[in-house]
């Protein structure tokens, strides 16, 4: 097996780049979606929110306020600490049983939006970042999503710099074109993560 990180800036295509790997046979692990799951109604992972934040923090249904719980833990790094401690164990739990499910042979692809600045890279065989330029980012925030240019902009300084992504790159997807410019270089990547997992010793990354 072939554990991948791939990561990229807001609106740097991302997405698009997870879409064609799944269809090329790739096994995805979206860790924004495993985040949602461990906190979902009735699971340990919200009772636990619940007892470190309180009740306020929920809906009436009983399902997590997430703009509450946003408006507590943004700028308050011990706060955000605090829902790391609780949330992360789970995805990575989780993620284990993915992986061992996808089985010798395969190409894991964890999507990690956060995987720069959470100092994730050292977990993956090879880190596969999708890059644009800011200048094509902010275009696309503004065009595409509806974004105001001051709310991009913020979202973008949120996030790592373009060069910290780059710095730790194995592989890079250039999305600074257009759509039709993606899907050759995305193949090349997969043929280039599958020669790797053929090549790796059974059980290299397990």
């Amino acid at each position: 097996m072939l554990k991948v990180g791939l990561t990229g800036g807001i609106g740097a295509g991302k997405s698009e780049v997870s879409r064609l790997l799944v269809q090329y046979g790739a096994v995805l692990i979206d860790a924004d979606r495993l985040a949602r799951e461990a906190v979902a109604p009735g699971t340990p992972g919200l009772a636990a929110v619940v007892r470190e934040f309180g009740t306020g923090v929920l809906h009436e249904d009983g399902s997590l306020d997430r703009p509450a719980l946003g408006a507590i833990v943004f700028g308050d790094s011990d706060r955000l600490a605090a829902l790391n401690a609780i949330v992360h164990p789970l995805v990575r739990d989780r993620t284990a049983e993915l992986e061992r499910a996808a089985g010798p042979g395969s190409v894991v692809v964890n999507d990690v939006p956060l995987l720069t600045e959470n100092g994730l890279a050292p977990l993956y065989d090879v880190v596969v970042v999708v890059d644009a330029t800011p200048a094509t980012q902010l275009g696309r925030l503004v065009r595409l999503r509806g974004m105001t240019e001051a709310d991009a902009r913020a979202r973008m300084a949120a996030q790592a710099t373009r060069e910290e992504r780059l710095a730790i790159a194995g592989l890079v997807i250039d999305n600074d074109g257009p759509l039709a410019d993606l899907e050759p270089q995305v193949r090349k990547v997969w043929d280039e993560l599958t020669r790797r997992a053929g090549a790796a010793p059974a059980g290299s990354a397990e």
